[in-house]
């Protein structure tokens, strides 16, 4: 609703600005253009929004599948961990660790 009342009023806007325009000698101008050139433009618009939009669902799809194996592969990486002795997992974290001068 938001979307379509910000159209609304941009379309208000931009009407209003032409209608103040249009006088005397660029009145003349401005009816040199034709309403039936109105539909395929219109139809121009609806095809570039639909692409549009069929494009940003796409992408939206797969960064939702890309966060999904993210958050499964670190619930696995908890998982595993879970698995080793603790232990070994300190003594592997001293033996990288660089050496302090």
């Amino acid at each position: 609703m938001v979307i379509f009342a910000g159209t609304y009023a941009m379309t208000t806007a931009i009407y209003g600005i032409v209608i103040g325009l249009a006088a005397g000698e660029r009145a003349r101008a401005f009816k040199a253009v034709s309403p039936g050139m109105l539909s395929p433009l219109g139809i121009i618009f609806g095809l570039f929004v639909a692409f549009v939009a069929a494009q940003v669902w796409g992408d939206n799809d797969r960064a939702n599948a890309a966060v999904t194996r993210e958050a499964s592969a670190l619930r696995a990486v908890v998982l595993l961990a879970a698995t080793f002795p603790q232990r070994a997992g300190a003594r592997d974290t001293h033996a990288r660790a660089p050496a302090h001068r």
